[in-house]
């Protein structure tokens, strides 16, 4: 019976585990001279130039509550990794996804992330309020901040940025 239990609990615990998308890092790959692995402390170290911060206001139990969020610039995510050599021209056939440990993934142009306004305020975000981001959100997250709505490119439990050229 004992042994039964202890596989019982055991089982419990991988599942909670596996339940929880939270990731601890977020990795920049695919078309970059530099591979990235970063962790919020990494995060957090970025130059202060290079780091955003965006009030913003979501419904939340349907009332309407505003927020601040603190994160590092895509774009300069995407500078310190580099993009691979390649003609002139290559950079207007670039393609930004991010993904979410659940699967989830959006996507940004290169040329919509370094030379908009929109571009300007995706934020890969690891505060809310002054705080970490809670299970809820995940450690890292993404925000579409200059989106007209934001909801749709708001990356929870961010795991991955990955570049690629479009034919």
């Amino acid at each position: 019976m004992k042994l039964i239990v202890s596989l019982l609990l055991a089982c419990c615990v991988f599942v909670a585990q596996a339940a929880s998308p939270a990731s601890e890092h977020v990795v920049v790959a695919g078309e970059v001279k530099t591979g990235l692995t970063l962790t919020v402390e990494d995060l957090r170290a970025f130059p202060a130039d290079q780091i955003g911060t965006v009030t913003l206001t979501r419904k939340v139990d349907g009332k309407e509550q505003s927020s601040t969020v603190r994160g590092v610039k895509l774009s300069a995510l995407l500078e310190r990794a580099g993009l691979k050599d390649g003609d002139h021209n290559t950079w207007k056939r670039m393609v930004v996804l991010a993904s979410a440990t659940d699967g989830y993934r959006v996507a940004f142009s290169w040329p919509e992330l370094t030379n908009t306004e929109v571009g300007a305020g995706v934020l890969v975000i690891f505060e809310r309020d002054g705080h970490a981001l809670d299970d809820g959100e995940g450690r890292i997250a993404l925000i579409s901040a200059r989106d007209l709505r934001a909801g749709p490119r708001h990356v929870k439990w961010l795991d991955r940025i990955e570049l690629r050229l479009l034919p």
